[in-house]
């Protein structure tokens, strides 16, 4: 039995149906109907029963893929790699194909945790492209790996200073810095009491030493604060701060 025709065999056609109204993006006929739980399992059940390495695997050269469960598998597939260089040259192979948040989100690999020092200049490139899933996952590997032990204030700026219109890169920057505003607040929040210029295109800057001045977009601003006030992760004071900043 091929992997697409194990997917099939899992089909649900009322998730399916489900998830394409999720995924505005991601044309109707192109879900088969498998959920995340079982995808996991089918990608671990895949890796378990392999000797081979991952970039080894006939399925993840078979690029583009017809349906976006397959996208999904493959992410997960890739998140199951703990060699990082593999992983590495694998994922940036993959990310030009994604084509939806629910894919880019779903690549979140652990190993990367790891090697946070070499994943930065590869964050700072990612964040730059002009493939807007691969800017989003770019913000969302900042967002997971370096908003503890291993925050910088001038990741902050990394973040602010991308000017895209694309909804799904604004809303992964508002979910970027609702986060940051739950764990790093003091370094935080100077960006949201800073006067909001008019947005400006351009391309990433190089960060200023650390110092937080880098202002957000009006949009990203609105958004991370709202973001924030919805997060039981921010304590009832800094959210009576943040009512008065909107």
């Amino acid at each position: 039995m091929s992997l697409q025709e194990k997917l099939f065999s899992l089909r649900d056609e009322k998730y399916a149906a489900f998830s394409a109204k999720l995924i505005p993006t991601v044309s109707p006929d192109r879900f088969i109907g498998v959920r995340s739980p079982q995808l996991r399992a089918l990608a671990k059940e895949i890796i378990h029963s392999n000797n081979q390495t991952i970039s080894q695997l006939g399925f993840l050269k078979e690029l583009p893929h017809q349906y976006h469960e397959e996208n999904v598998l493959h992410a997960y597939l890739l998140c199951g790699e703990k060699k990082y260089e593999i992983l590495v040259e694998e994922s940036e192979r993959f990310l030009p194909y994604i084509d939806n948040w629910a894919v880019c989100d779903s690549l979140a690999p652990r190993a990367f945790a790891r090697h946070k020092e070499e994943l930065l200049p590869r964050i700072r490139k990612w964040m730059s492209a002009e493939h807007e899933y691969t800017v989003r996952f770019g913000i969302g590997t900042l967002m997971r790996y370096y908003l503890d032990a291993d925050f910088r204030p001038e990741h902050l700026q990394w973040v602010a200073a991308i000017r895209r219109e694309e909804y799904y890169i604004q809303m992964m920057q508002a979910w970027y810095f609702a986060t940051a505003l739950a764990k790093q607040w003091d370094a935080t929040l100077p960006l949201f009491i800073t006067p909001q210029p008019p947005s400006q295109g351009g391309r990433l800057p190089q960060p200023h030493s650390g110092v937080v001045g880098q202002p957000l977009s009006d949009w990203v601003r609105a958004k991370s604060i709202q973001k924030a006030l919805e997060s039981y992760r921010v304590s009832d004071e800094h959210k009576s701060i943040l009512k008065k900043l909107r």
